[in-house]
């Protein structure tokens, strides 16, 4: 089933259930994904995450290049696990020529499924993924404010633990609200909101696939994790040129006594 928003005023919400030949979808009153694929269980997400999301104590930043500009997005620390997931996706390249294959004005861009690489004009998609979900991680102090990254999932009914998808993600252009704790918040846009707003804004037929395919050229992670800070770098630095003295020193040295005994 896939879920459209009927808005009538600024806060009254009815929601239509319709059926539809593609699922993976999130609403925009409470977010729903329902996707088809085979799913594995969190266990196997842990147990694959565990080595990657244990110790992270600092964000991630990821460049993500597209058709239509670039975004650059901050993984937050507090979501370990979708932190850990996105960056081993982005740095094997599984979001390449991935599209944005649904676009709604002023609620989101939802991109994520590894089977609209390979796209046909005008075929619905969002039910792909790695096969996998990620245990929820909700955080009260992240909102579904503008330029907000968060992960889609499926529905409640199959998905009563709130398990966000393998892959699939969204951005958010509007400010979706009800959609706080129930959907979880990994990241924020921190460069190219106006980028969010192109491919937002750009022209869509009856299933919110932009007209014109919107791809994610390439992803490219800066992790702060591990990193030295300016002033260790500068004593590197100072040591090699230490380094550089003694052995310079050492060398002239053994010229000299080379020399005498000659």
């Amino acid at each position: 089933m896939k879920l459209f928003l009927n808005q009538i005023g600024i806060t009254s919400i009815a929601i239509l259930l319709a059926t539809a030949t593609c699922n993976n979808t999130i609403s925009e009153s409470d977010g729903t994904e329902t996707e088809s694929t085979t799913m594995a269980t969190a266990a196997d997400v842990i147990a694959a995450t565990a080595a990657d999301s244990t110790g992270i104590t600092k964000d991630d930043t990821v460049t993500m290049v597209t058709t239509m500009g670039t975004i650059k997005l901050r993984l937050y620390k507090e979501t370990p696990k979708h932190q850990a997931n996105f960056v081993k996706l982005c740095k094997s390249g599984f979001y390449n020529n991935v599209l944005f294959h649904r676009v709604i004005n002023q609620f989101m861009i939802q991109s994520g499924d590894p089977e609209s690489k390979a796209a046909v004009p005008g075929q619905m998609y969002g039910s792909g993924g790695p096969g996998y979900t990620i245990p929820a991680e909700f955080n009260s102090t992240f909102r579904h404010k503008r330029g907000a990254l968060a992960a889609a999932r499926q529905g409640d009914q199959v998905n009563p633990m709130k398990e966000s998808s393998g892959s699939q993600f969204y951005i958010c252009h509007g400010s979706p609200f009800q959609l706080d704790n129930d959907y979880t918040i990994f990241g924020e846009t921190i460069e190219g909101i106006e980028v969010v707003d192109k491919i937002a804004t750009t022209p869509c037929d009856g299933n919110d696939r932009p007209l014109k395919d919107v791809k994610i050229i390439s992803t490219t992670v800066a992790s702060d994790k591990g990193a030295k800070s300016a002033e260790a770098k500068k004593d590197d630095k100072k040591s090699d040129k230490k380094d550089t003295a003694k052995t310079t020193k050492g060398k002239s040295s053994k010229t000299s006594k080379a020399k005498t005994s000659k």
